[in-house]
């Protein structure tokens, strides 16, 4: 079992966005924890909802963030200079909102959210 309050990030592997998410959900929620699903774009990867095999990766890792550590918030990322999901801002919170749609779709009890990290590795929420 867990202690302390757990939040779920589905991030970049690019390691300039961890610390900014980390710091930005933990604040944001109060969180002691953010249990990390890593991917290279995931908020492209879910969005295309293309590639079974990691979509069904990122499931059973939000599964265990959701039922072992008890998070009811989850956040879906894309960054600026993303080397997995080249695309502009525009494009990528078109992603992240598709991604979070998907997302809140198997875990409705959820808070389901979009973070964008700019150039400056700030981050904002998107809705």
């Amino acid at each position: 079992m867990h202690t302390g309050k757990f939040v779920t990030a589905i991030n970049c592997m690019d390691g300039r966005v961890q610390e900014p998410v980390i710091a930005w959900m933990k604040n944001e929620y109060t969180a002691q924890f953010v249990d990390l699903i890593t991917e290279a774009g995931p908020n492209r990867v879910l969005s295309a909802n293309s590639d079974q095999g990691a979509i069904d990766s990122i499931k059973s890792r939000i599964e265990i963030s959701v039922k072992n550590h008890g998070s009811n918030v989850i956040a879906i990322v894309g960054h600026y200079d993303c080397a997995g999901n080249p695309n502009g801002k525009e494009f990528q919170v078109n992603d992240i909102l598709a991604a979070r749609e998907l997302v809140k779709s198997w875990y409705p009890e959820c808070t389901v959210l979009g973070l964008w990290v700019n150039d400056h590795w700030n981050v904002t929420r998107v809705d």
